[in-house]
């Protein structure tokens, strides 16, 4: 299923939505741009990778503090066009409501807030791996838990693929994303047993998980739930 608009109208425009998009899209251009080992000295310099992480957080990198900032830069670094491309389109769907009910500041504080958190989550339960941990998803799963909070009743207009052509459906924001929740969190769970881990697919899933709970918890802390916000359709 994808998600193509939302029913909820914005009384302001999404800049820093746009600003985001547009930031993103600027970083993935300019990694299409680097050599095979540019590419790669890139992902080092700028990727999370939870083992380098925890390697600062006991002193052993020359530069610890340095390891903090990929907690932010990975979150706009991406593995792919699909990847770009199906982040991007979830932020453009949910960011725009959620930043008209925090306003422009609280709500770039909340994404970058919850890209963090997602990211620490993923370190949390894969604090030895070596694997590359970039993309927006944690953020934008934060995005995604606060709509769900905000706007449950909202309708998602989901495009469905019926074997040679495409058709439309409305579902209920809390059924779209309860059920995208559900599935990232048993594939978290899945990622726990010892024949199974994330970086085997290059999935984060706890970053998935953990973005969307803390989406959740962040969201009514900046104001998500406050008298500026409209009632959910």
């Amino acid at each position: 299923m994808v998600p193509l608009r939302d029913d909820n109208p914005v009384s302001t425009t999404p800049v820093v939505t746009y600003g985001l998009i547009g930031l993103n899209i600027a970083v993935f251009l300019y990694q299409l741009g680097l050599s095979r080992v540019g590419l790669d000295r890139w992902f080092e310099a700028w990727a999370l990778v939870p083992a380098q992480l925890s390697e600062s957080f006991q002193g052993a990198l020359e530069a610890p503090a340095y390891e903090w900032i990929t907690l932010v830069s990975s979150q706009f670094l991406h593995g792919g066009f699909f990847h770009v491309g199906g982040n991007l389109l979830y932020l453009w769907v949910f960011g725009n409501n959620i930043e008209d009910q925090l306003g422009h500041l609280r709500f770039l504080i909340f994404y970058l807030g919850c890209g963090v958190l997602a990211g620490l989550t993923q370190w949390m339960f894969d604090p030895a791996s070596t694997v590359p941990t970039v993309g927006a998803s944690g953020a934008i799963a934060g995005v995604m838990g606060a709509y769900i909070l905000r706007f449950p009743r909202a309708h998602i207009v989901t495009l469905i693929p019926l074997i040679i052509f495409f058709t439309t459906i409305r579902v209920p924001a809390i059924f779209f994303l309860g059920f995208w929740f559900v599935q990232q969190a048993l594939f978290s769970l899945a990622s726990l047993s010892s024949e199974a881990s994330w970086s085997d697919g290059g999935v984060a899933y706890w970053a998935h998980s953990g973005g969307f709970v803390f989406g959740l918890i962040l969201g009514p802390l900046l104001g998500l739930m406050g008298p500026k916000s409209r009632s959910g359709r």
